[in-house]
């Protein structure tokens, strides 16, 4: 045990004037001055003349004092602490209160001096004992939580909850504003008027979509129709996914260094992802291909049973094969998920960077899945808080109204249109960008500093003195 102020352990401290024996009673360490006669005179009693002798005899004929008080001379004010139990013959002395240095941080086991109750609780390794909440009229009335860990950045150096790990996100987004928002700007600008320009001058589908709403075309015009408006819509995410990949990359270090408390410039920031931007790129567009390909693979079987003339069996067994693998290709996604900022970060190649984000999301799938899910949905519905209404404006300033953009899905595509609900998508993208990078980033953070204490890397990083030496017991997040 430390000898610390105000600290006091269970049996540590018998009462004043006493010293323990080997059997763990305390006994006085003076004698009464008669201590040795043979005899001793009776005193008389005051109540009815019987006579009282205050000192028993032992087997020699010897007289002995009465065995000492199980009381500390000095004792606390009455009514805030309770009397201690009787005790028996070889019981050490009950231990005396606690000073008022109590409340800080204590070497003690998990609860401390009262975390499992309010009385002397569980002692065990450093760094563990902590009061729990106060009892009225018992013990630890007064005694402090746990100290907070240190926090030099956006989130506290200890395994995170949810709820904190969205708020890193967003105070990153709120502390470093001009970086942040500067960097989503530009992507989100550059990629939109990208996508404006071929939708206009290339990419016009409204033939396409004509023929796909007209009950009476052929089954080839439907087929090319089918295919000249996928190729559209997957030329505009190529585009929208290099964005991402930008922002992505930018933003990573951003939050990064938020977590020290450091700020970073955009320029700072590009300098310092620029030579892992290829490999993020062959990342980005690997994982897609693993998920596609292992899809392809449930539903081949039904393909080739479909040609082979039984075509209810093999539509049938191609959906139903398509369904499982689809379920493996997103375990793999998760698995695969935090393979991103271990590019980044730790400047891995491709293929290291995947072993990297798989051992740190074994054990944790759920987890990461569920928290990765939850951001999603909350940058989904940021975006279409904002790009739903400058939807409808579009529609409604476009020529076929409101009416044609609800009975077709989208407006006549003229420039108007374009325009209008461009501008909602970069508002849109300039808000969930932070978000989704930000999440996983601080996923990322946080499996570390759950498996690897990475939270001793970061305090020494962000200058944080004697931290670990002394720390207070971290609680994983839920």
């Amino acid at each position: 045990m430390n000898d610390t102020p105000g600290w006091a352990s269970p049996g540590s401290a018998p009462s004043d004037g006493q010293e323990p024996d080997s059997s763990g009673a305390a006994q006085p360490t003076e004698q009464p001055s008669d201590r040795g006669r043979t005899d001793q005179p009776e005193q008389p009693s005051d109540r009815g003349g019987t006579d009282q002798p205050e000192r028993t005899s032992n087997e020699g004929g010897t007289d002995q004092p009465e065995p000492p008080s199980k009381w500390s001379k000095k004792q606390p004010p009455p009514g805030q602490w309770s009397a201690p139990t009787p005790q028996g013959p070889g019981q050490a002395a009950p231990p005396p209160p606690p000073g008022p240095g109590w409340g800080g941080r204590h070497p003690g086991g998990p609860g401390g001096h009262g975390g499992q109750g309010g009385g002397y609780g569980g002692w065990g390794g450093p760094g563990r004992g902590y009061g729990g909440p106060g009892r009225p009229g018992g013990w630890g009335g007064n005694w402090g939580g746990p100290p907070p860990a240190a926090k030099p950045g956006v989130i506290p150096l200890r395994p995170l909850g949810v709820g904190e790990i969205l708020d890193g996100a967003v105070s990153t987004m709120r502390t470093y504003w001009r970086t942040v928002l500067g960097i989503s700007l530009t992507v989100a600008v550059v990629t939109q008027v990208a996508v404006i320009l071929l939708q206009g001058f290339v990419l016009d589908d409204s033939a396409s979509t004509d023929v796909l709403n007209d009950p009476s075309a052929t089954v080839g015009e439907l087929t090319r129709a089918l295919g000249d408006t996928m190729l559209n819509s997957g030329v505009v995410l190529l585009i929208t996914l290099l964005g991402t990949i930008i922002a992505t990359a930018l933003l990573t270090t951003v939050t990064s260094r938020a977590v020290l408390g450091k700020s970073v410039t955009t320029a700072e920031a590009w300098r310092d992802a620029r030579p892992q931007l290829p490999r993020l790129f062959g990342l980005t567009f690997l994982l897609p291909l693993i998920a596609i390909g292992i899809v392809a693979v449930g539903t081949l079987p039904g393909v080739l049973v479909g040609l082979a003339g039984a075509g209810d069996a093999g539509v049938a067994l191609a959906v139903l094969g398509g369904f499982g693998m689809g379920i493996v290709a997103l375990w793999l996604m998760i698995r695969f998920s935090l393979a991103s900022p271990a590019l980044m970060l730790e400047k891995q190649g491709i293929l290291k960077s995947m072993s990297r984000s798989a051992k740190l999301v074994r054990g944790s799938w759920w987890r990461v899945f569920g928290i990765q899910l939850l951001a999603t949905i909350i940058a989904n519905v940021v975006a279409s808080i904002v790009v739903i209404p400058f939807a409808f404006l579009a529609a409604a300033l476009s020529g076929d109204g409101v009416a044609g953009f609800l009975n077709n899905g989208t407006g006549d595509l003229g420039w108007t249109f374009l325009i209008v609900s461009g501008v909602g998508s970069v508002i849109g993208s300039m808000l969930t960008f932070p978000i989704t990078a930000g999440v996983t980033v601080l996923l990322y953070i946080d499996q570390r500093i759950r498996r690897e204490a990475l939270d001793l890397d970061l305090a020494r990083a962000a200058g944080v003195q004697e931290y670990g030496s002394d720390a207070p017991g971290t609680t994983p997040g839920s």
